[in-house]
């Protein structure tokens, strides 16, 4: 038996790699959303638009489930409450024990939250659909939304909110939209885009009390004394992983679940973590292990873990690893963004195509680790343009894994982005 704790697409695609590489025994899903694993992506970008209902949506959003997994045992609406892992074994909430032989970690993120006692009525997060079909009822045409955090899914919910007619604030502590994702070049582009669609940014600022009335949130002052009303509060200040289960395990769970580059937990046999809840090691850029919380992220990693799985179950030796390379897209006011690789390992970036004053006309933004192309983020340019760059970055890493391990000067200052 293998017990994947994660019902999302993390989950889903070890489960279809698990029999990809032969593994016939039984395996259960335990994951605590009451749906199939859904496509989280829209839920921030057309769920918000769209008027359908759910039993509407849930089709439409669903992963579609293949006959090799169709005797997979799912546990829906059930959570994974703690685990022994020398013992192989995991306790549900509703009390269950469940053996295992091998495990799969795979309980992704929540949505992090104000540190405040204010009442939860009027602030929302998303992180699941029923998140954004709550939310969606209440962006209405002249309401006043007040974002806090222009991260990907904050400026996402920002643009949706704007063009159903909200007034929508972002309030970021940085200096602009996706800075820390995609570099302070790209972000200043970003930045009079969504102003001229209608948003308006508060930036450098961060939430200090926030208002009540009647039990609900109605807006809250900044770190400078300024003060902001809201109709509705969206909390988009990051997320958390989910591993207080995996606790007394003598594991680190500093960010996540630390992991080889074969995706094995370490301190741990027969356990492997996928998706946005793994920490594992770039082979190529070298540095501390980190979480990369992207799409692409659950099947990539779950290819990796499954391989490993199967092989210690066997008692053989684990295929060679592969860093994946993280990739990532969005959409805002009109403008397509897709990356490639790590920006955030940048020390230097450079236009490779078209005028950053110029977006709409197509860019292409290299991100550089002193001489190593380490990412590249291209706006509004053709699928082939988008495909060309993706191969310069695959290029560039197989030449820098056959190199030793970059590691950064820490006496070379990083350019400004």
């Amino acid at each position: 038996m293998i017990v994947v704790a994660g019902g999302s697409l993390g989950g889903l695609r070890t489960v279809e790699q698990l029999r990809a590489h032969g593994y016939t025994g039984s395996m259960r899903i335990v994951g605590d959303e009451r749906h199939l694993p859904c496509n989280r992506p829209p839920s921030s970008k057309g769920v918000l638009s769209s008027t359908a209902s759910l039993s509407e949506t849930l089709p439409e959003s669903t992963f579609r489930q293949r006959t090799s997994t169709a005797d997979a045992q799912r546990s829906l609406g059930t959570k994974t409450f703690c685990s022994n892992l020398a013992d192989r074994v995991v306790e549900l909430d509703k009390g269950e024990t469940v053996a295992h032989h091998g495990l799969v970690v795979a309980t992704g993120l929540f949505a992090r939250r104000l540190d405040t006692c204010t009442p939860a009525a009027g602030r929302f997060v998303i992180r699941t659909i029923d998140d954004s079909l709550v939310l969606r009822a209440r962006l209405r045409p002249g309401i006043r939304a007040v974002i806090v955090g222009a991260g990907f899914i904050g400026c996402e919910i920002a643009a949706a909110a704007t063009a159903l007619g909200c007034q929508v604030t972002i309030v970021e502590g940085s200096s602009g939209p996706m800075e820390n994702s995609i570099g302070r070049k790209l972000s200043d582009t970003m930045k009079p885009l969504m102003e001229d669609y209608g948003g308006e940014f508060r930036t450098g600022r961060v939430v200090g009390l926030l208002t009540a009335l009647d039990q609900r949130c109605v807006g809250f002052t900044l770190d400078d004394g300024s003060q902001l009303a809201a109709d509705v509060v969206v909390e988009s200040i990051g997320s958390l992983p989910n591993v207080e289960w995996l606790d007394g395990n003598n594991l680190d769970l500093t960010d996540g679940g630390l992991c080889d580059d074969s995706m094995r937990v370490r301190g741990a046999t027969r356990a492997v973590a996928v998706g946005d809840i793994a920490r594992f090691p770039d082979q190529v850029l070298g540095g501390d292990a980190r979480r990369v919380e992207h799409w692409a992220t659950a099947g990539d990693t779950a290819k990796i873990a499954a391989a490993t799985l199967v092989a210690d179950l066997a008692g053989q030796a684990s295929p060679a690893a592969v860093t994946p390379t993280p990739s990532f897209w969005t959409e805002l006011c009109e403008v397509r963004l897709v990356g490639v690789g790590s920006p955030g390992a940048a020390t230097s970036v450079r236009e490779l195509e078209g005028d950053l004053g110029h977006p709409a006309r197509g860019v292409a933004l290299g991100y550089f680790r002193e001489e190593l192309l380490a990412a590249v983020v291209t706006v509004t340019l053709p699928s082939n343009r988008q495909l060309h760059y993706r191969g310069l970055v695959a290029t560039a890493r197989e030449l820098a894994s056959n190199l030793p391990a970059f590691q950064p000067n820490p006496t070379r200052k990083r350019e400004d982005q």
